[in-house]
C-alpha cells in the first residue's frame, strides 16, 4: 500500500525535534508508567522506549513537583520529545510550558474557566508548544451524555469540536486530537467522524485495551483499520504492560498495515498443506529469530519463506528475497526468480548472509 497517497491531508506540526502530520512518518508513542517525582526512574523507563523505537513520550504531571522532573529528562539523555499530561490544574500546564515541555495533553474542559484556557493557550502559542486534546468516555460534559444518553461517537465527537472550539477563540491552533474507546468499533466509527469535520492531526488508540496479547489485538483492529483508510497521524498501544512493549506491538501494526518507509521487515510465509515437504513452521520460527539476533528488523525489504517449490517462487514474486522448500532443500529466489539450490540445514544463514548484502 503506497500510504501516502490515501493519507488524509493534515497540517505538519512540529513537536521537539520531529515533525507529525503532513508528510511525515506515523509517530509511535507510549507513556511512562512510572512516579513522576522519582526522576531517576522515570528517567530510567524513557531511556528503554527511546532505545526501543518510542517517538514521543507521555509523562503524567500531577503536581508542580513533577513538572521540574521535565529539564532533569532533558538533560539526562532523553532527546524523543516529551509530552506533559494534565488534568485539571491549569498552574501546572503553565509551568510545564516555561519549562519548555515539547507537548501538553489536557481537557480544555477540565481545566476551568476560559480566561485560564487562554492562559494556557497563550503561554503555549508564545513557546510554540502544541496542544493535545485528550477525550474519552469519562470526560463527557454532563449535557452532551445527557442529549446522546450514553458515550455514543457522536458523543465523543461533539465533545472533542467544543475543546477544539475553545482553543480556536484563543486564536490556538497548533492541536492535536485524540478520541479513545475500549470499544473497537467506537474507536474506529468516531475517528472517522473526526477526521471527516477537520484537518487536526489525529492521534489514534484503543484505550483500557487490556493485556499485552488482548490490548494488541484489540489495538491492531482498530488502529490498522483507521491507518488503512489514511487516519492518524500517531499512534499508542496501551496495554497494562511494560511500556516498551507497546513500541513493539505499534511496529508490527505499522508493519502489517505496509506503511512505506517505516514498516521495517516484511516477513510472508504459507500456511502450509499437504504440498509442504519442508518443517516450515519450524523455519520460519528459527528465521525470526536469526533476524532479531542479527538486528535485522528494521531492514526494509519483503522476506519470503514458501512452502513447495511448486507455487512458492510464483507466490511471493513481490518479494525481494525468499526461499522455497523441497525434500531435504530449499530454492533461494528473488522476486520469483530462482537463483540456487540450498541444503536444508544452510537454509537460515544463507538467507541471513542474502539479506545483509541487500
Amino acid at each position: 500500500m503506497i500510504y501516502n497517497e490515501i493519507r488524509r491531508k493534515t497540517k505538519k506540526l512540529k513537536i521537539g525535534n520531529i515533525y507529525i502530520g503532513g508528510d511525515s512518518p506515523i509517530a509511535i508513542q507510549s507513556m511512562t508508567n512510572t512516579d513522576t517525582c522519582d526522576k531517576e526512574a522515570t528517567l530510567a523507563q524513557i531511556l528503554e522506549l527511546q532505545a526501543a523505537g518510542c517517538d514521543i513520550v507521555r509523562i503524567t504531571v500531577p503536581t508542580l513537583e513533577a513538572a521540574e522532573t521535565i529539564p532533569y529528562l532533558k538533560e539526562n539523555g532523553v532527546y524523543i520529545p516529551i509530552v506533559a499530561d494534565i488534568h485539571f490544574d491549569y498552574k501546572i500546564a503553565l509551568k510545564c510550558a516555561e519549562l519548555l515541555v515539547d507537548k501538553i495533553r489536557i481537557n480544555p474542559g477540565n481545566i476551568g474557566s476560559d480566561d485560564k484556557v487562554k492562559a494556557v493557550a497563550d503561554a503555549c502559542k508564545k513557546r510554540n508548544i502544541p496542544i493535545r486534546i485528550g477525550i474519552n468516555s469519562g470526560s463527557l460534559q454532563k449535557d452532551i451524555l445527557q442529549k446522546y444518553g450514553s458515550p455514543t461517537p457522536e458523543a465523543l465527537c461533539e465533545s472533542a469540536f467544543r475543546h477544539i472550539e475553545l482553543l480556536e477563540k484563543c486564536d490556538f491552533h497548533d492541536i492535536v486530537v485524540s478520541i479513545k474507546a475500549s470499544n473497537v468499533p467506537s474507536m474506529i466509527k468516531v475517528n472517522k467522524l473526526l477526521a471527516e469535520r477537520c484537518d487536526y492531526n489525529i492521534h489514534l488508540g484503543v484505550t483500557e485495551a487490556g493485556s499485552e496479547e488482548l490490548g494488541t489485538l484489540k489495538s491492531a483492529v482498530g488502529i490498522g483499520s483507521l491507518l488503512c483508510e489514511g487516519i492518524g497521524d500517531t499512534v499508542r498501544v496501551s496495554l497494562t504492560a511494560d511500556p516498551v512493549l507497546e513500541i513493539a506491538a505499534a511496529k508490527k501494526i505499522l508493519s502489517a498495515v505496509e506503511i512505506e518507509g517505516q514498516s521495517g521487515m516484511k516477513i510472508v510465509s504459507c500456511p502450509t498443506c499437504g504440498r509442504t515437504k519442508i518443517d516450515l513452521i519450524d523455519l520460519v520460527h528459527r528465521f525470526e529469530d536469526a533476524v532479531k539476533r542479527e538486528g535485522l528488523e528494521d531492514k526494509p525489504i519483503k522476506v519470503a519463506i514458501m512452502g513447495c517449490a511448486v507455487n512458492g517462487p510464483g507466490e511471493a514474486r513481490e518479494a525481494d528475497i525468499g526461499i522455497a522448500g523441497g525434500i531435504g532443500e530449499g530454492l533461494l529466489f528473488a522476486h520469483g526468480e530462482i537463483i540456487e539450490k540450498i541444503p536444508e540445514d544452510k537454509i537460515i544463514d544463507t538467507l541471513i548472509q542474502r539479506i545483509k548484502e541487500l
